[in-house]
């Protein structure tokens, strides 16, 4: 066992890190919130009536919100120390600075109900040997947060991440290396709303969806802002700038070389759509600049939208 994974295990049965109370009670606003963002339907968390008629005192928490009411607050520059866990830590410093979660199982007690206030406790519960995955070498941490009322368990929540060594980025190339050739490339989804755009791709032309001289995209059966099922297809000039990027490394799937550079483009037409650039090197692309679109046959008679600087 390397010294690292036995400082590790060193933790398991321990807190991660102190607990946490929630800054607010169960909410009806919180909830509404939620059950809209999900697509929940169920009365029973947003009607008295309804939850009276189920067999519950009142309004009840939908049971998935379970780690929602003591999560730690959003902060640009991430979690304070005093927020961090050692048990992770450990591993940071060692080198396995990448981090993605890859389960998590929730079991519930009861039924949390308004003006519950939920504490959380993170339990090490386990640290696997090394393994070698294909985002780098690393291990497995899985996490045991408690919650509970007023002393009450209420539920538990098992959350398992992988901190991992991330493999060294291939520098950039102009040619799809041998191994991006060797797997083909995904290909879209194309339905009725959409089918017009990529028949426009194949011709190497952006066409957009147009509304009262509105453009949009992604294309849809109806304008967002109106309900006007009508519209007409116009073709934009590719011209546009960088409105924001990002340059990914990992996860790499296949298909793609490494670092790619995907860039959310404003046309001059005012609609923005996603895409890759190509004849870039990463650190060459920044928010603003000037961009014209072209089109790249990734495969034999299959086309895609990118863009190039201007």
């Amino acid at each position: 066992m390397s010294e690292l994974l036995e400082q590790a295990r060193a933790w398991v049965g321990r807190p991660a890190s102190p607990p946490a109370t929630a800054r607010d009670p169960v909410n009806l606003p919180m909830i509404r919130r939620w059950c809209e963002a999900m697509g929940e339907t169920n009365p029973i968390y947003l009607d008295e009536a309804a939850a009276r008629a189920a067999g519950h005192p009142g309004i009840v928490a939908p049971p998935a919100m379970l780690d929602v009411w003591a999560m730690a607050p959003y902060r640009p520059g991430g979690r304070t120390a005093e927020e961090g866990m050692a048990v992770l830590s450990l591993f940071d410093a060692a080198g396995y600075t990448g981090v993605v979660a890859t389960n998590v199982r929730q079991d519930y007690g009861r039924y949390l109900r308004l003006g519950e206030v939920v504490t959380s406790t993170p339990i090490v519960a386990d640290v696997s040997d090394e393994k070698r995955t294909a985002l780098g070498i690393g291990h497995f941490v899985t996490l045991a947060y408690d919650f509970t009322v007023d002393g009450e368990p209420v539920g538990r929540m098992t959350f398992r991440v992988l901190k991992f060594r991330p493999n060294l980025a291939q520098p950039h190339s102009a040619e799809p290396s041998a191994e991006a050739k060797a797997w083909p490339h995904p290909r879209p989804a194309i339905t009725h709303d959409n089918a017009f755009f990529w028949e426009g791709v194949n011709q190497r032309k952006l066409l957009f969806q147009s509304c009262e001289g509105r453009l949009r995209h992604p294309p849809g059966p109806m304008d967002p802002l109106t309900g006007s099922l009508d519209f007409e297809i116009v073709e934009a000039s590719g011209r546009g700038t960088i409105h924001s990027f990002v340059v990914m490394h990992q996860p790499r799937l296949p298909g793609f070389d490494y670092p790619l550079p995907v860039v959310l483009v404003e046309l001059e037409e005012g609609v923005r759509i996603v895409a890759n650039m190509i004849d870039a090197a990463p650190e060459a692309v920044e928010i603003g600049r000037a961009v014209v679109a072209d089109f790249v046959e990734i495969e034999p008679g299959y086309l895609l939208p990118a863009f190039r600087f201007a």
